[in-house]
């Protein structure tokens, strides 16, 4: 099972730090964490967490992405289709 996650973690050194104690706490999850540019407005502009596992608790994982400071929400599954051309 794989889970992402949005979060408002504003750089890479913050974000490696979240992990390290994400790491710690869920130690049977591989997770990872990618940010493209400087976090100025959330959720438009995001970090991503990403969870993978046989079992999540998205709930707990969530809460500790909180505890640390930071707001987590899962990232939406959105389909986007491309708009015919008229």
């Amino acid at each position: 099972m794989i889970e992402v996650f949005t979060t408002n973690i504003p750089n890479q050194n913050k974000g490696i730090s979240v992990l390290k104690k994400l790491k710690k706490n869920f130690p049977k999850l591989n997770i990872s964490f990618d940010i493209e540019r400087t976090i100025i407005n959330y959720p438009c502009d995001h970090s991503i967490l990403r969870a993978e596992g046989n079992t999540i608790l998205v709930e707990n994982f969530i809460k500790e992405v909180n505890t640390l400071g930071f707001e987590c929400d899962i990232l939406e599954d959105k389909v986007c289709r491309k708009q015919k051309e008229i």
